[in-house]
């Protein structure tokens, strides 16, 4: 019996070690964006690794920045955006190591990166939005949590990774496992920006009590939320009550 007990100890060490050495593999998924599938216009280096996205609409004296899902080709919303938001130059940078972009993704160099993405654009435009899905929405909080963000918009966020990492893999200490934890729910007391929260109903990814965790993190009186009904994480933008929560709230 000690002996089953002992080989079951070193199984589940060996698979909390593994998790431990590979855990990036099992956050981003940058493979599935390269190439990009649009040609490029815009770039950004920073520490010897060069960015790169799209500015679209230039002129404008508002600029909205957006970044993206885990997984999401980005340059996929160009047309959406355009028709949303006309009056906006609209900024997308890919992640490192997604599209056309280098380097490999963590959440210190993503989040140094949205930070000096926002200092280029800020210093073009009077105004400047933020907006983030899913895995970008705790990027779009510290960015907003650092930065005079005019408006933050948030689709299917969550309250952190920890949290929805354990989730994923409840027989495992992800909270001590974790390197990349992009609490969102820590920096979102700290956001002065309008802020707007839509969610999926029928979400897969991120369950309900993930988004109301977050939600009570905001200041009450410049929050507004919108449940979109019948969709799911990966959905949400195809619905009309979508489009019009963003057009609204950005127009």
């Amino acid at each position: 019996m000690k002996t089953v007990i002992l080989l079951l100890l070193l199984i589940y060490g060996a698979a909390a070690a593994y998790l431990y050495l590979f855990q990036r593999s099992y956050i981003y998924f940058p493979a599935m964006t390269r190439p990009a599938a649009v040609d490029t216009n815009l770039e950004l280096v920073r520490g010897g690794v060069t960015l790169r996205g799209w500015r679209l609409q230039p002129g404008h004296d508002e600029a909205l920045i957006y970044f993206g899902g885990n997984a999401e080709r980005i340059e996929y919303n160009i047309p959406e955006f355009e028709a949303l938001v006309p009056r906006h130059t609209i900024y997308m940078l890919a992640y490192r190591g997604y599209g056309d972009s280098e380097g490999s993704p963590t959440e210190e160099a993503l989040v140094g990166d949205a930070l000096a993405l926002y200092d280029r654009v800020a210093g073009d435009h009077d105004r400047v939005a933020v907006m983030g899905r899913s895995l970008g929405s705790a990027v779009a909080v510290a960015v907003a949590a650092r930065r005079p963000v005019r408006r933050l918009v948030l689709i299917t966020p969550f309250d952190s990774l920890a949290r929805v990492g354990a989730r994923a893999f409840p027989l495992f200490p992800v909270g001590l496992l974790l390197k990349d934890r992009y609490a969102a729910v820590k920096a979102a007391p700290a956001v002065t920006a309008d802020t707007l929260i839509i969610h999926a109903d029928r979400d897969e990814i991120i369950p309900p009590a993930s988004v109301r965790r977050l939600v009570e993190a905001f200041p009450p009186e410049r929050l507004e939320v919108v449940e979109v009904s019948a969709t799911g994480h990966n959905d949400i933008a195809a619905h009309p009550a979508y489009r019009a929560a963003l057009a609204a709230f950005l127009n």
